[in-house]
């Protein structure tokens, strides 16, 4: 139904963890704490963001990233976007197909029109959700199988839905504590087998659907705060992380997962991370992944 590449395809995700090939990101030229969203938000309101080191950390993340072969789109900032850098929210790739979502925030409204200008330049179809309050930050792929967050910024009927567009997709809806803004800040997958998860987010009920889809590396809540969860898989078991969540990076390496190190403290003020700042466009699947 959604396979709407018909010349060449140009956009395909079917997991977080497949060989990362295309990816766009924003940079945090006008990231300002304007309206309070978050709990990280609320703790860094009085000390702000350093512009000029938000820039300096996220070039280096590019750089990174092109580095390990990646092809890294770079949407135009605007000012009246202050969190253009999280470009997760506005979308997601399922399939071959992009979804571009209605952003909940007021804040953050607008940003998608931006995402769709870059896709229809590129003449890269995609279906616009208008009406579903459901962000990127919420959708978490795996094959056959979706997590939907539901939360302060996708609700239950934009849920229902997605379950009407994509019958052939197990969609499991994953309710969490709303103070952690989005999903992907408390629980992302990494492999076919294994996933990152901050147990303190979820009730018992939650925590055993989770236990019972993955083999679980669990984040203390010091290493929830600064966003331990929210890395970013390159493939190939290759993972972007914050060099400051020690017990993270050690339960990865002894999976034999190669933890590529890159500081972005200054932009997880504003309440994301690496998974946050990058919307796959395309990922290769994977002999790796397939296992």
């Amino acid at each position: 139904m959604f396979s709407l590449m018909t010349k060449k395809t140009r956009s395909f995700c079917s997991s977080e963890y497949d060989k990362l090939i295309r990816v766009v990101l924003c940079p945090p030229r006008y990231m300002t704490i304007k309206d309070l969203i978050n709990e990280t938000q609320k703790h860094f309101k009085d000390e702000g963001i350093n512009i000029e080191k938000a820039m300096e950390q996220h070039d280096q993340m590019v750089k990174t990233l092109r580095s390990h072969g990646v092809d890294v789109i770079l949407l135009p900032e605007q000012e009246r976007y202050p969190e253009q850098v999280f470009t997760r929210d506005i979308g997601f790739t399922l399939g071959q197909t992009i979804f571009v979502a209605e952003m909940a925030s007021d804040v953050r409204q607008g940003e998608e029109d931006v995402f769709k200008g870059w896709l229809e330049q590129e003449k890269i179809s995609y279906y616009n959700l208008v009406g579903d309050r459901i962000e990127g930050g919420d959708v978490i792929i795996d094959r056959n199988k979706i997590f939907v967050g539901l939360s302060d910024r996708t609700n239950k009927y934009a849920i229902d839905h997605l379950r009407t567009l994509l019958p052939d997709y197990e969609v499991i809806v994953i309710p969490f504590t709303e103070k952690y803004l989005h999903l992907d800040c408390v629980f992302n997958i990494i492999s076919p087998h294994e996933a990152i998860y901050f147990p303190g987010a979820f009730t018992k009920k939650e925590r055993n659907i989770l236990e019972y889809h993955y083999d679980l590396i669990e984040v203390s809540e010091e290493e929830q705060f600064t966003l331990g969860t929210n890395v970013l898989s390159i493939g190939e078991k290759r993972i972007l992380s914050l060099p400051v969540n020690k017990k993270v990076n050690a339960q990865l390496r002894q999976r034999g997962f190669e933890v590529i190190e890159v500081d972005i403290t200054e932009i997880i003020k504003s309440g994301g991370s690496f998974r946050c700042c990058t919307l796959p466009i395309y990922r290769e699947e994977s002999e790796y992944a397939a296992n």
